[in-house]
């Protein structure tokens, strides 16, 4: 596997409180990669991070091997986020909110309709394109979310809790989304506090807490890893290693 994202002693303080702490993982091309812990992990300040929209304290992310501090540019134009708040622009249609967001990464105009036309038809909104998003239920917004994020093609597509407070239907229409995405090459990260969707679509599975990385692993090795303590599912392990429960959580 070609290595595409690597992180090297992560850390992130706030005064005196050190949220990430020394963290390092790689991310290779093709894979999705669960992230989850409990409130206060530090999890969504290393996607801030990621993001480029968080200042790191100390450490260092490469991209394709190379910082990305000399490379922001090409970083970002390669990078997709789908974030917890949904973002998009309510007075705007859905078309014009796709076409608005595909622009920021300077295509041309015709480029533009084609790209943000191919990613409403993926996320199945292509019908429902000249409609304001007010009008929209919590998963179609969602789904509206995610075509904003995926119009450039992105490279590397960071996915923060994108099915809180979905019907089941947005939910698995989301889920198959991201397995489509990740079979056309578009590798994930994908931040849940469901575990059982990162049973079902996570290659690998990346556990935080109290901003350091407890496990690292191939999700079909954690239980094998895990059965001589009669931890048998991913739940049991997540309780045992944080001594909380990941489900219902919010952060």
């Amino acid at each position: 596997m070609e290595e595409l994202l690597n992180v090297r002693n992560l850390r992130k303080q706030y005064g005196e409180k050190l949220v990430v702490e020394d963290v390092s993982y790689v991310v290779n091309s093709g894979e999705i990669v669960g992230l989850i812990g409990p409130n206060g992990a530090g999890k969504s300040t290393m996607i801030k991070i990621l993001a480029d929209v968080e200042e790191k304290t100390d450490g260092e992310i490469l991209f394709h091997k190379a910082s990305i501090a000399n490379q922001v540019k090409k970083y970002k134009s390669k990078l997709g986020i789908v974030p917890q708040d949904i973002a998009i622009y309510e007075d705007l249609s859905a078309y014009d909110n796709v076409k608005f967001f595909c622009s920021l990464y300077g295509y041309k105009k015709q480029e533009v309709k084609e790209r943000a036309q191919e990613a409403l038809e993926f996320v199945g909104l292509w019908e429902r394109r000249k409609e304001m998003p007010g009008k929209f239920s919590g998963g179609m917004k969602r789904r509206l979310n995610i075509a904003c994020s995926i119009a450039h093609s992105p490279e590397l597509l960071i996915m923060d809790e994108p099915t809180v407070g979905i019907d089941p239907q947005s939910r698995n229409h989301i889920m198959e989304s991201i397995k489509k995405l990740n079979a056309k090459g578009t590798t994930v990260i994908y931040v849940s506090h469901y575990m059982e969707e990162i049973e079902e679509i996570c290659n690998r599975i990346i556990i935080m807490d109290h901003g350091r990385i407890l496990e690292d692993e191939a999700k079909d090795k954690f239980k094998e890893k895990y059965r001589a303590k009669n931890l048998n599912r991913l739940e049991d392990i997540f309780l045992y290693l944080t001594g909380t429960k990941l489900r219902d959580e919010e952060e």
